[in-house]
């Protein structure tokens, strides 16, 4: 009878370990490879999408300003008048030179056509004919030099008003009505910048970006996306997405850097030029990653990795991985782990090379045993009831 009763006690229950303990029951997840994106964050500074110097290209004292400094401008729009006085008058002289010289051209040209008759009946000599015809030529050329000339003044007296040579938000003028503007000064009127688009010049490291492109070459990772998203100086994130354009052929000799260019929409110019933001785009995509829970991924002292998984009879194995960055909740395990490992993410406190464990999927809900009967008579028994659960 006692056998009998042994084995009725016994049946249902887990058989216990060397030190007479039941094995402790562990969740698990079974590894599976999967394609990781591989983010990078990169320091840059916005750069506006066009910037241009509004520059006089003629001499002379400012009369008017015609915009309101910080407002936005058209292409085309006035911004300045330069005193049109004396280029004015210019064209004038220029349009009765070219009078002129018409006049002069039409007299050559009658007497050319008047010694031409003559000339073939030898009633005159041949040289005075062949003067004539000359000197029509002449004043035919002058009729042209005088009508470029008359171009070119009123080309000068167009540029008495200084327009706006692209659109975009205008800065404060360097110059006030009654300064004196020359053609070869070495500061600009104002500057006109275009921030909407707006660029994002970012730096990388020579050396990361041959790597990856070692990498890309040899299969070892996928080509990421060229979406990007900015984190602003005051750690808001930035709502529009942008995209890399492009980066430079050449590396910084001072800082061993390489520049990345992206654009971004800037509707609202909520980003202004100079300011420096982070960056963060995938990069590359690693097809062959382990996605892994960070509580499952611990540290030695050294700061390597290792993870407990389940080994053969059900005994915890202990077992060192790579795992450099996150993604989301997730570390990212690129060695160390196979497919089909089964990795133990619940459980963990107390757990040693060599337990013997039961195991069961993360995923499975835990069993909870109702109390016994007579455990929880009333209040004072709460203690009691608390370990009875447990069991």
């Amino acid at each position: 009878m006692l056998v009998v009763a042994a084995a009725l006690s016994s049946c249902g229950t887990e058989a216990p370990d060397q030190g007479g303990k039941p094995p402790a029951q562990v969740g698990y997840i079974v590894a599976q490879t999967s394609s990781v994106p591989i983010g990078v964050t990169l320091s840059g500074r916005t750069v506006a999408f066009e910037t241009s110097e509004v520059r006089p290209q003629v001499t002379g004292v400012i009369r008017k300003r015609f915009f309101t400094e910080g407002s936005t401008v058209r292409a085309g729009e006035p911004l300045f008048e330069i005193d049109p006085s004396l280029y004015r008058a210019a064209v004038n002289q220029a349009q009765a030179n070219l009078a002129s010289a018409r006049a002069t051209a039409d007299a050559a040209q009658v007497r050319a056509d008047r010694y031409r008759p003559l000339a073939e009946m030898e009633a005159v000599a041949r040289q005075d004919y062949t003067d004539a015809l000359a000197e029509a030529r002449t004043a035919k050329a002058s009729i042209a030099q005088n009508a470029a000339a008359l171009d070119t003044a009123r080309i000068n007296l167009r540029f008495t008003t200084v327009p706006a040579p692209i659109s975009g938000r205008i800065g404060r003028s360097l110059f006030t009505v009654g300064a004196l503007a020359s053609a070869t000064q070495a500061e600009p009127l104002a500057v006109i910048q275009r921030m909407d688009p707006i660029y994002v010049d970012m730096q990388q490291s020579a050396a990361d970006l041959t790597a990856l492109r070692r990498r890309l070459a040899e299969g070892g990772v996928l080509p990421g996306s060229t979406e990007v998203r900015l984190m602003l100086d005051s750690g808001a994130a930035y709502p529009l997405p942008g995209t890399v354009q492009f980066s430079e052929v050449t590396v910084d000799q001072s800082t061993g850097t390489v520049t990345l260019r992206a654009r971004f929409p800037n509707p609202d110019d909520l980003l202004l030029p100079g300011m420096f933001v982070s960056a963060m785009f995938d990069q590359a995509a690693d097809p062959n990653a382990i996605l892994v829970p960070q509580n499952a991924v611990q540290r030695d002292f050294d700061g390597s990795a290792f993870v407990m998984l389940v080994g053969p009879g059900n005994k915890a194995v202990r077992r060192k991985v790579t795992a450099e960055r996150t993604s989301g909740a997730n570390s990212v395990v690129t060695a160390g782990l196979r497919k089909g490992d089964k990795v133990i993410v619940q459980g963990l406190n107390g757990l040693r090379q060599g337990t013997s464990v039961k195991p069961v999927p993360s995923s499975s809900p835990q069993k909870v045993a109702p109390p016994r009967e007579g455990e929880q008579q009333d209040g004072r028994s709460g203690a009691g009831s608390g370990t009875g659960g447990g069991h």
